[in-house]
Parts: C-alpha cells; sequence; structure tokens
C-alpha cells in the first residue's frame, strides 16, 4: 500500500541557510501520515473516543540525504513496510522530482488513555493490508 503527498516548502520551514530545516521534515512525514490514515478510512477521532486508543511514534530512523530550498516542491511517499497486531511500519520519502532527499523507517504503535501499549483494533488492521 502507498500513498503520496504534496507539500510547498515556505519560509518559516527553512532555517538560516535557506533549507528546510532537519526537524520540519519529521512534520512532513506526519501531515503525510495523517492523510494517508484519512484517506483509507480511518478516523482518528472515532478510533479515540470508541476504541480508547490513538497512534504513537515509537521509533524513527532517518537519513538526510540532500536539501529542500524555499518554494522547493515536494512529494512524501508513505509505504507501509508490515502490519502486526501491535504496531505498523512504515517507509516514508520524500522526494523533489526524481531528487531523493529524505528517508525515515517509521513505527507506530497504539497507546491507550493511560499511555500504555494496545493492540491495533482489528478493523484498523483489516484496513491496513
Amino acid at each position: 500500500m502507498s500513498h503520496t503527498f504534496p507539500i510547498r516548502v515556505y519560509y518559516e520551514d527553512t532555517d538560516m541557510g535557506g533549507i528546510v530545516y532537519y526537524a520540519n521534515y519529521l512534520k512532513f512525514i506526519e501531515r503525510a501520515r495523517s492523510d494517508w490514515v484519512r484517506e483509507i478510512g480511518i478516523d482518528q477521532n472515532v478510533m479515540r473516543d470508541g476504541d480508547g486508543v490513538v497512534f504513537a511514534v515509537r521509533r524513527v530512523e532517518a537519513e538526510y540525504l540532500a536539501p529542500a530550498r524555499f518554494d522547493d516542491y515536494l512529494q512524501v511517499e508513505t509505504i507501509t513496510q508490515a502490519v502486526t497486531g501491535a504496531r505498523l511500519v512504515l517507509e516514508q520519502k520524500v522526494s523533489r522530482g526524481d531528487d531523493l532527499l529524505f528517508t525515515a523507517n517509521v513505527t507506530i504503535v497504539c497507546i491507550n488513555e493511560a499511555g500504555q501499549p494496545a493492540r491495533l483494533p482489528a478493523n484498523i488492521r483489516l484496513m491496513l493490508h
């Protein structure tokens, strides 16, 4: 399963050198994940209120390959790598045209209201396969 999300680099996304500040790539991939989850039919508000769980990032392994700059038009690709009863592993890539700028492997888990690990709801697992 794959999803593509467009991002335009705004002035506020850049640092003093005019390139995208490193932490903003995490924001870009978060927006892409949120859009992907919504697009496949998962309502995170219903998940929280009905199932009592929310998604949380457990681990991010990132690699910065090349800089993005003000006004660049980027694409964030989200690819499902693995879905288990307790976690979701995604690969996310940020590109400018054919140039790969950033990659991340992101592990997502569910947690309950107390912040304890919880299983992914069965209906959510089915949507992610």
